[in-house]
C-alpha cells in the first residue's frame, strides 16, 4: 500500500488544510457578548468549506427567513445569523452561539422556501434541544474520495491523506434527528411555512446520493458524503416528517414560498468553485495553479484542497494528483526513490519529457495493489500522479500512461474561460421539454437526471410550460 510522507496541498501557500479539532460544548445558546471560541470555530468552519459565498440577495432572504424561524422557536429571544459557504457539497449546520451554516450546494438543491426553512429549523432545533453540538463537518469527501483513500493510504502508518478531515465532531443519533426534525417542522409551521417542505427535501437528498452513486455505477451506501452523514434520510425518516406534518393539516397548510426563492438563489455559483480548480466530466482544470489533466474515461473525479481523486471500476482501481515542494536541486529520480511510497521497483524509474515538462514514472507494489506513479515538475513545485489497481495489465498500464502523459499547462485563454457555472432561473414556454432544457444544463453526464433533480421533478411528466425551473448553466 501507499504512503505519502509530504504535505500535499492545491491552496496558494502549499500548506496542509489540517483544521484544529472542534470540540463545541453543550450548553444553551449565547444571546450576548462576543464567545472567542464561536468566533474560533467560525473561521475553522469558513476555512474548511472554501471561505465564504457572497450574494447579498440570498443572504439577505436566508436571514429573514430565520429570523421568523427564530422567533417561532423553542428560544425566540435567541439571535441567529447564516452564513453561505463556498462549497459544492449539500450540507447545514448550527453551533450553539447561533451562527448557522448553509452551502451553496444545498441552496442549490432545495426547490422552496419551506424546504430551506425546514433546513434551518431542524439545525435550530439541535441547539435548543442541546443535542451533542461537536458536529461541523467530518465528511466533506464524497464516496470517491473515501473509497480513494482506502486504496491510496498506508494501513499501517499515519494517516496523512485524511488528516485535513479531522474536524472532530459527533453524530446525532436516530431519535436526536427525529427529535429535531419533529421540532423543526412545528417551528416552520408557526412560522407560517408548508410543514411538508422538510419531507420534500429529504426525498430530494435521498434522490441526489442516488444519482451520485450512480455516476460511480455503484449502489447508495451508509457512507454519504454529504449531509446525509448526520442527517440520515431514510424512508422510515421521511415517512415520519410526513406523519409530523399531517398531524399539524393537510398539503396546502403553509406558504410554499417557491417564487421568492427561486429569485433569491437566481444566479448563485453551482458546482466547483474554479480557483479551487474545476471537474469537466473526466477533465480537471487549475486555471490558477495553471495545468490541467485527463482521467481515464471510466474514472470519476472528485476535487479538494488538497487532491485530486477518483475511482473506477466500483473501486478495483483509484488515482490521486497532489502537488509538493522539491528542491530544486533534488532530482525527480531522486525524490521518486526517495522512500515517500513503499514497494517502488528501482528499475521501473523512468525519465521523459511530458509536454515540455520533465518528469519520472516508476512502479510500486503491494500486496494487494499495483501503484503507477508519476512525479512532474511545473515550476517550484512537483505533482504526484499516483494510480492504483489491483491488477496492472497492459491495457490498463496504458490507459494510465495516457492519463499522465495528459498533464500540460494551460494557456492564459485556456485559463481565462474557464468560468463558474450558475444556477439560472428561467420560464419555460410551450416550446420547452424537459430534455430540451436538460440539454442546456451545462452538466457532464445524466443533464436530464439533474434537470429533475434540481426542480423537485418525480419524472418528466411533472413538468409544466409556464413554470420557473432552474438551469445549470455557464
Amino acid at each position: 500500500m501507499l504512503t505519502i510522507a509530504g504535505c500535499a496541498s492545491f491552496g496558494p501557500d502549499n500548506t496542509p488544510a489540517t483544521p484544529e479539532a472542534v470540540s463545541v460544548p453543550i450548553a444553551a445558546p449565547k444571546t450576548t457578548g462576543i464567545d472567542p471560541v464561536a468566533v474560533r470555530q467560525h473561521k475553522q468552519v469558513v476555512a474548511l468549506y472554501g471561505g465564504e459565498y457572497h450574494a447579498p440577495a440570498t443572504e439577505r432572504f436566508l436571514n429573514e427567513v430565520l429570523g421568523k424561524l427564530a422567533a417561532a422557536s423553542e428560544t425566540p429571544g435567541q439571535t441567529y445569523k447564516v452564513t453561505i459557504l463556498n462549497s459544492p457539497i449539500v450540507n447545514a449546520f448550527a453551533l450553539p452561539s447561533g451562527d448557522l451554516y448553509v452551502t451553496r450546494g444545498l441552496l442549490a438543491l432545495a426547490n422552496d422556501t419551506s424546504e430551506v426553512a425546514a433546513v434551518m429549523a431542524h439545525e435550530i432545533a439541535h441547539v435548543t434541544a442541546r443535542h451533542a453540538l461537536r458536529r461541523a463537518e467530518l465528511e466533506k469527501r464524497s464516496d470517491v474520495i473515501s473509497k480513494a483513500a482506502m486504496v491510496i493510504e498506508n494501513r499501517d502508518k499515519s494517516r496523512t491523506f485524511q488528516n485535513y478531515a479531522q474536524l472532530s465532531l459527533a453524530s446525532f443519533s436516530r431519535q436526536q434527528e427525529y427529535e429535531a426534525d419533529e421540532i423543526g417542522i412545528h417551528v416552520i409551521a408557526r412560522a407560517g411555512y408548508d410543514p411538508y417542505g422538510a419531507s420534500r427535501f429529504l426525498e430530494a437528498l435521498g434522490r441526489s446520493v442516488e444519482l451520485r452513486q450512480s455516476l460511480l455505477g455503484r449502489n447508495t451506501s451508509a457512507e454519504k458524503p454529504d449531509i446525509l452523514s448526520t442527517h440520515p434520510s431514510t424512508p422510515d425518516r421521511i415517512a415520519k416528517a410526513v406523519g409530523v406534518a399531517r398531524q399539524l393539516g393537510a398539503p396546502g397548510l403553509g406558504d410554499v414560498g417557491r417564487e421568492r426563492y427561486l429569485a433569491a438563489i437566481d444566479g448563485i455559483e453551482f458546482g466547483d468553485d474554479p480557483s479551487e480548480g474545476v471537474v469537466r466530466g473526466h477533465v480537471f482544470l487549475h486555471p490558477k495553479l495553471g495545468f490541467t489533466f485527463t482521467a481515464p474515461a471510466n474514472f470519476a473525479l472528485e476535487n479538494s484542497a488538497q487532491a485530486v481523486l477518483g475511482i473506477a471500476e466500483g473501486g478495483s482501481e483509484a488515482l490521486r494528483l497532489d502537488r509538493v515542494h522539491v528542491a530544486a536541486d533534488t532530482t525527480l529520480e531522486a525524490y521518486i526513490a526517495s522512500g515517500w511510497i513503499d514497494g517502488l521497483q528501482a528499475n521501473s524509474i523512468e525519465s521523459l519529457v511530458i509536454n515540455g515538462l520533465p518528469a519520472v514514472l516508476a512502479v510500486a507494489k503491494g500486496d494487494e495493489w499495483t501503484f503507477r506513479l508519476a512525479a512532474i515538475r511545473y515550476g517550484p513545485d512537483v505533482y504526484r500522479m499516483i494510480f492504483a489497481t489491483k491488477s496492472l495489465s497492459e491495457d490498463v498500464s496504458q490507459q494510465f500512461r495516457s492519463s499522465i502523459e495528459s498533464f500540460r499547462k494551460l494557456s492564459p485563454d485556456e485559463a481565462q474561460g474557464i468560468k463558474p457555472t450558475h444556477v439560472s432561473v428561467i420560464t419555460a414556454d410551450a416550446s420547452d421539454t424537459p430534455d430540451s432544457l436538460a440539454n442546456r444544463m451545462a452538466v457532464a453526464e445524466k443533464p436530464l437526471e439533474f434537470f429533475l433533480l434540481l426542480n423537485g421533478l418525480e419524472s418528466p411528466s411533472s413538468f409544466k410550460s409556464g413554470e420557473h425551473y432552474k438551469l445549470v448553466t455557464e
